[in-house]
């Protein structure tokens, strides 16, 4: 800005043009008068500025470091702290030019110069008094309209640009803003240009003082650095926040952060040739694109499918290559893509790697592009998102540009963090979501709505959606040592250690569903556990340890909720750690072990597809028999297991599991053989341990450890089986796991299954304890059912078929054993309360066992997969 002729200095990390105020009034009447782009945007710059603008806040680098901003700024000097700092670094002192000073003589020279001036901002009342007094004082003042939206408007883009048109079709050339801080200046810096004014002052309670609403500080006070403690008298309740809690952090940026000579700003970066356009298709793996995106998939079959069509939209705007990475969903995901959308390059991780290492492995494959684009599965695209962000990115010169997520619901999702602290770890321990406006230092995700209202450099966002420089992206690649969580927010911190900036912004729209990596125990403890794995890769140990102490205490807080449950547990033993999902690699068909799967189904087609597609590959390659025994089904359950190439699917018109059981022994040929439930997930790893295990003749009956899938459970579902998964019993017998397994010697023991309602019972009891065994490999899934009359219904069926081989044995119930393990699981009041859960469902299970009844099926748990 050379025709300023003004000095300038950085105070708290702002840039503020030091000028008397003839020159600084001369500068704006004549850019009023002469006109053109870009308009001239005045802003006054003190204490309250700093906190907003200055380092560390939220809008640090959204004006004066943005080169796409489509106005020119013009700093002035504003409040006591700020001429003294600027003495201090010049050796001059330099004159205070507050907005209200300046407010009335700029309406006395442009009503001389014939100027027209508008105003945006104040109360109707306020501008009627305004108006009123305009018209007594500056009688041939040209008024070209007053404007006072409401901050919904002021919040939304359709209504800000007509709220800027109408201005334009005023021909308004200076345009009083005061909207107060920082909307003002955010307002004037996205739509100052469309407004066709050539000087937008953002001189925050302008209409207030011109009308005569807001008394001005007495001349001795000002002149003594006191207006703030005359106006914080007047209006307490309104300043308190911005004097007494913004006021010191914003003086010690002062004096901490000020210089004399401005930051040097990034060369220009080059734009590459646009792409070729392919509307409607995606490119191939050869050519340039505009961007790669990249997605990555596990179990994602009912989101893949909008996500791509929405993406497909978007190539009417962008050359786009997509890149599908699938972490060997069981849902048959990879095969939906590759039916459905020949045009994408997808392609299997090899196991179920982590997000990290998805998207390392697609960008391998991606090819020549100029960006990189990283998605989530469950987003819908709105129209002309990407396309956007690309422009953020460019005009910015930034390094990588996330976009305004939304939930189902329209709603804007807080996806917007700052770098994990202390400070801001404590007080997410005691206040969580509550206290949204609280200052930075104090929450590390950004729960101000008007943080989403304007784009603006972040410092990282939630890593489901972005855009990122293809250069940056080929030198930082994603750290795959955090499987899942945290992942991001260290990419995006590797991206500022190369002095990279990465902006919101909010004009790009996408819808994000959620809850695309699942929500369990486990994960939450892992996304904990993360934290501190962070935490500990870039300070000290000391630091680390404080900060995982702060951890425990949240967790410590928050441990009666059900989802907590464990985490707290997991936190302090550092043992556990390595029990925490982690990758998991597919097993080498070429050298899996011989054996056969037989799993009964009546009326599962909702979830025999989940259940197939992780066996399918080894079914498909010959390396293992897959049957499907349907017995009496009338559903489509063959129809969609006949879909897996090498399943083999028999039918039977009789519902009845056992004869199920004998008929898939009767048409399979290999041993040792496993029997898996339709509604258990099982991986292929898995499948191989145990068969590996079978075959080595010691034991002749095992299944794996299971884990328990209470996603949506009800909370009495989560306590009882808080107790159940603690009791020997259940971890060490063959019963209830979703899938056990025996060798051809141990088959032998029985030749057939009876008909009996507990098959797996029935098995186990054969075994003595050293010849059978739960394996500690990977755990297969299983999925209780969700709401306490399904668990009464199956409970009925399972202690009918205790009770009835209990009579086949001529034994006596094991009621008594059970209890005394619930009595040995209390180890405190949690503790105690599932234990009661546990004990209230047995009895209600026992006494409606005793009424005959049919096969109870549980269908709360079995969802379309």
């Amino acid at each position: 800005m050379e025709e300023l002729g003004s000095s300038r200095v950085i105070l708290g990390g702002t840039p503020v043009d030091l000028m008397d105020p003839e020159p600084a009034l001369e500068l704006i009447l004549a850019r009023a008068a002469r006109g053109g782009i870009p308009p001239l945007a005045v802003a006054s710059v003190n204490l309250d500025h700093l906190n907003h603008f200055g380092t560390g806040g939220r809008w640090a680098g959204t004006l004066h470091a943005d080169p796409a901003s489509a106005v020119e700024w013009l700093y002035l000097l504003d409040g006591a702290p700020l001429v003294a700092q600027s003495q201090r670094l010049t050796g001059r002192r330099w004159p205070r030019l507050a907005g209200s000073d300046l407010a009335s003589p700029l309406l006395a020279r442009a009503e001389e110069l014939g100027l027209r001036v508008g105003f945006l901002g104040g109360s109707e009342d306020n501008q009627r008094l305004l108006a009123d007094k305009i018209a007594a004082e500056h009688p041939r003042l040209h008024v070209a309209g007053m404007w006072s939206p409401d901050r919904k408007e002021l919040a939304s883009i359709p209504d800000s640009e007509r709220i800027a048109r109408d201005i334009a079709g005023s021909g308004a050339q200076i345009l009083y803003v005061g909207l107060g801080k920082p909307r003002q200046e955010l307002w004037i810096d996205q739509y100052g240009s469309l407004t066709g004014a050539a000087v937008l002052l953002a001189f925050g309670a302008a209409v207030d003082f011109l009308a005569g609403r807001v008394r001005r500080a007495p001349r001795w006070v000002s002149e003594h650095g006191l207006e703030w403690s005359y106006r914080l008298a007047l209006e307490p309740r309104r300043l308190a926040g911005r004097y007494l809690i913004g006021g010191p952090p914003a003086y010690l940026k002062l004096r901490t952060d000020s210089c004399t000579v401005p930051p040097a700003l990034t060369a220009s970066v080059p734009h590459a040739a646009p792409a070729p356009r392919t509307p409607a298709r995606f490119t191939g793996p050869d050519g340039l694109a505009d961007a790669a995106v990249v997605v990555v998939t596990y179990n994602s079959s009912r989101d893949i499918g909008a996500l791509l069509e929405s993406l497909r939209e978007e190539t009417a705007d962008l050359t786009l290559r997509v890149l599908v990475a699938d972490n060997s969903s069981r849902d048959g995901t990879l095969g939906l893509v590759r039916r459905g959308h020949p045009d994408v390059i997808a392609f299997s991780t090899g196991g179920n790697l982590g997000y990290s290492a998805g998207i390392n492995a697609a960008l391998r494959r991606a090819g020549d592009s100029a960006t990189v684009v990283v998605l989530n599965p469950d987003l819908r695209v709105q129209r002309g998102s990407l396309k956007t962000m690309l422009q953020r990115l460019r005009a910015s010169r930034a390094g990588a540009v996330v976009p305004r997520l939304i939930d189902p619901d329209g709603g804007t999702s807080p996806t917007l963090h700052r770098e994990p602290s202390l400070t801001r770890a404590v007080g997410d321990a005691f206040l969580g979501r509550r206290a949204g406006s609280r200052p930075g230092w104090l929450a590390t995700t950004d729960f101000n709505p008007e943080g989403y209202d304007h784009p603006h450099p972040v410092q990282w966002a939630t890593g489901a959606a972005l855009m990122v420089r293809r250069s940056l992206a080929d030198s930082v690649p994603w750290d795959e040592s955090y499987f899942l969580y945290s992942e991001e927010t260290d990419f995006f911190r590797r991206l500022r250690m190369l002095d990279e900036t990465v902006w919101y912004e909010p004009a790009a729209t996408m819808t994000h569903k959620g809850g695309g990596s699942g929500a369990s125990t486990e994960l939450n403890a892992l996304m904990a556990i993360n934290r501190t794995r962070y935490i500990r890769k870039y300070h000290s140990a000391a630091y680390a340890a404080v900060f995982h102490t702060v951890q425990i205490l949240s967790e410590v807080l928050r441990c009666w909720k059900p989802d907590r449950q464990g985490v707290l547990w997991t936190m302090l033993s550092e043992d556990r750690w390595a029990d925490l999902p982690g990758p998991t690699r597919d097993a080498d068909a070429s050298e899996f072990p011989a054996g056969s799967v037989i799993i009964p189904a009546h009326n599962e087609s909702g979830v025999i597809a989940r259940t197939l597609a992780p066996l399918a590959q080894l079914a498909a390659a010959g390396r293992l028999e897959v049957f499907v025994v349907c017995n009496g089904c009338t559903d489509d359950t063959a129809e969609i297991a006949r879909r897996f190439e090498g399943v083999t699917v028999l039918e039977s018109p009789r519902p009845s599991k056992t004869a199920a059981l004998n008929a898939g022994d009767a048409a399979a040929t290999r041993w040792p053989r496993l029997y898996l439930d339709a509604d258990a997930q099982i991986s292929p790893g898995t499948v191989r341990d145990v068969l590996n295990a079978l075959s080595e003749g010691t034991l002749l009956a095992a299944r794996p450890a299971a884990r328990v899938d209470l996603q949506d459970a009800h909370p009495l579902i989560h306590a009882y089986y808080g107790t159940r998964l603690r009791l020997p019993s259940a971890r060490s017998g063959l019963w209830a796991g979703g899938v056990y397994g025996v060798s051809e010697r141990g088959h032998q023991r029985f030749g057939e299954f009876p008909d009996v309602i507990a098959d797996d019972l029935f098995v186990d009891r054969l075994f003595a304890a050293s010849e059978k065994a739960v394996l500690d490999v990977e755990p297969v899934v299983i999925r209780p059912p969700r709401t306490p009359r399904d668990q009464l219904a199956v409970l009925h069926r399972v202690y009918r078929g205790n009770a009835e081989q209990n009579g086949r044995e001529g034994q006596h119930s094991t009621a008594r054993h059970t209890l005394a393990e619930v009595v040995r699981s209390i180890r405190g009041p949690l503790s105690a309360a599932n234990a009661a859960v546990y004990l209230g469902f047995a009895v209600a299970g026992r006494r409606g066992a005793a009424r005959p009844g049919g096969w109870e099926r549980d269908n709360s748990s079995r969802g379309d997969s």
